[in-house]
């Protein structure tokens, strides 16, 4: 069984959360988990200029780039993305947009999905976000996954649609331990799910 958590960052929270929802998915014995990112888009020269942002992305840039080869193989698949108005980054709708070929194969068809999010404030648009991200999965017959109410930490964190931070207007708020309990109740359930379907499969 192999679980990709794939993911974009800005200043390093939503990295977080990615490396938290992995801890999860490695507590399911029998279940692989990879760390990989998308494509990095803004011209290095501007990252340069922002020193927490430079930081972040030396870390983000050490993580492998998802292939689309990957995509397909996995057994599931979780996805997460800072908010940009209510919507993932455009790295990662790049990567979306690049699965044609995937979905007129079928490839990603009867995998498990699931999102996670950061966003600058409360309400800045971090359960829209995950909603909108679930959306090329439904187009690709995936089959999406969210914790729901499964843990008691969704009462206090998180949404029931994914896991999520709030990360501050100065995205200098890391994710609360209650966050990262989401994140890794996320990655158990999204990994128990798989494990599932490919036992019935067998």
């Amino acid at each position: 069984m192999k679980v990709l958590v794939i993911f974009d960052t800005r200043y390093g929270n939503t990295h977080q959360l990615a490396e938290a929802v992995a801890e999860g998915v490695q507590e399911i014995e029998g279940v692989e988990v990879y760390l990989r990112r998308v494509e990095i888009t803004e011209p290095e020269a501007i990252i340069q200029q922002n020193e927490p942002w430079r930081k972040a992305n030396e870390k983000f840039r050490a993580v492998p780039q998802v292939t689309l080869e990957e995509m397909a193989e996995a057994d599931a698949l979780v996805f997460g993305s800072p908010t940009r108005f209510g919507n993932m980054t455009a790295p990662l709708k790049k990567l979306w947009d690049s699965t044609g070929r995937l979905w007129v194969e079928g490839k990603l068809f009867g995998k498990v999905g699931a999102a996670f999010t950061s966003t600058g404030t409360p309400h800045g648009g971090n359960e829209v976000t995950l909603i909108t991200m679930f959306i090329p999965m439904y187009h690709h017959g995936m089959i999406v996954v969210t914790p729901g109410y499964g843990d008691p930490a969704v009462f206090e964190a998180g949404s029931p649609y994914g896991a999520s931070s709030v990360s501050g207007p100065q995205a200098d708020k890391s994710p609360t331990e209650n966050d990262l309990r989401v994140a890794r109740f996320l990655g158990r359930r999204v990994a128990q799910v798989a494990k599932a379907l490919s036992s019935s499969k067998a």
